[in-house]
């Protein structure tokens, strides 16, 4: 199993701006068939060191992955992202 963690933060940080992205994000559930688990989630605390989007993705491997990565549908959602976003990280791992 693979784990895709990615955690945005927002140039424009309110709530209206928040949700778009959200819902741009959970527009990709049940898309994209390498998909095994999607969870998109908005930052409660709001904290100076919070990021305000975190999106987990679970994949059977890394190929599914990167299958996830090419498919249409996701290279609309990054691309929506790249123009929302100020600052992104991600981090990949393989489990069990």
């Amino acid at each position: 199993m693979v784990t895709h963690v990615v955690l945005f933060k927002l140039k424009d940080r309110s709530q209206e701006s928040i949700q778009k992205a959200k819902d741009v994000l959970l527009g990709l559930q049940g898309r994209i068939p390498e998909l095994r688990g999607f969870e998109v989630g908005a930052d409660g605390l709001h904290s100076e060191r919070s990021y305000d989007i975190a999106l987990i993705a679970k994949f059977d491997d890394m190929a599914g992955l990167g299958a996830y990565q090419r498919h249409p549908e996701h290279v609309n959602a990054a691309e929506y992202m790249r123009q929302v976003r100020e600052a992104a990280v991600a981090v990949d791992y393989e489990s069990p």
